[in-house]
């Protein structure tokens, strides 16, 4: 037997039915949810970068069962279920896709003999962020802005790069690379002189400033910063446990080795690599 979408649907109807579901199901709501869907988020990134592609479809599965608890609440309280979240999104893409669904149905089609390289063009992208500012507008209609609707609860590096994409694309961007790079130097400087003035909070907030400023370097080189540190996170993760190895092999605690015995293994394992 094969479970199909209904069947997770129902499934969930039933962990959260207040006489037969599950005590903690049904003690959910939709903030003690959140944490959870933050998680499995990130094991979907982890399965990827990994290449775990035998353990993808589970990651997957455990994100999507997020989605449908979220659909049950809003079920739950007569504010939306599933099927209205499919349909919203459905529409949604069909509106920010003309070019593919030129009549915004799903059985239209684009005219034969143009292929997908010659829209993507400048113009589909102008054409992709017209019809975003109009749904922002359209939620924010009081004080509409470029930047409404890039969520709070991103990680910061993450948040930091939609940030700064958003003004990028209305001109508010440095013209190159090196640009950004003398901005680096220059936040910098500053969280130098405030440490030289002994300013510890004005110092982290210049150690804020700094990394917006190196966020925007990732953006220019066309690279997503929290896949950059993640990489920097497990290179880190890997040369320490050589360290650490190696002085274990050597009858060495850590705690009593010297930083210049660390630092040796530390470049033996940059070495071997």
């Amino acid at each position: 037997m094969r479970y199909e979408l209904d069947d997770l649907l129902t499934l969930m109807q039933v962990l959260r039915d207040p006489e037969q579901g599950c005590p903690w199901d049904i003690q959910q709501g939709w903030d003690s949810i959140v944490p959870h869907t933050l998680e499995e988020a990130y094991e979907v990134a982890d399965a990827i970068e990994r290449r775990a592609f035998d353990e993808l479809p589970g990651e997957l599965g455990d994100l999507l069962f997020q989605v449908v608890y979220y659909a049950q609440f809003g079920a739950e309280e007569q504010r939306f279920d599933f099927h209205d979240i499919v349909h919203t999104l459905t529409a949604k893409m069909l509106r920010r896709h003309p070019h593919v669904f030129p009549e915004g149905t799903l059985g239209s089609r684009r005219p034969p003999g143009v292929s997908a390289e010659e829209l993507q063009t400048q113009q589909v992208n102008r054409r992709w962020e017209s019809l975003k500012a109009e749904e922002r507008a359209e939620r924010a209609a009081d004080a509409p802005s470029v930047l409404d609707d890039v969520p709070r609860t991103l990680p910061a590096l993450s948040r930091a790069a939609k940030l700064s994409k958003r003004a990028a694309r209305v001109g508010f961007d440095w013209p190159d690379a090196e640009g950004v790079v003398d901005k680096i130097r220059e936040e910098l400087a500053e969280v130098e002189q405030a440490l030289a003035a002994g300013d510890t909070r004005h110092a982290q907030e210049e150690v804020g400033d700094l990394l917006f400023a190196v966020t925007n370097l990732a953006r220019k080189l066309k690279a997503d910063p929290e896949q950059c540190l993640r990489g920097t996170n497990d290179k880190f993760e890997r040369r320490f446990r050589y360290v650490e190895h190696a002085l274990n092999t050597a009858h060495r605690p850590l705690g009593k080795a010297s930083l210049e015995e660390m630092e040796t293994h530390w470049q033996a394992a940059k070495d071997q690599e």
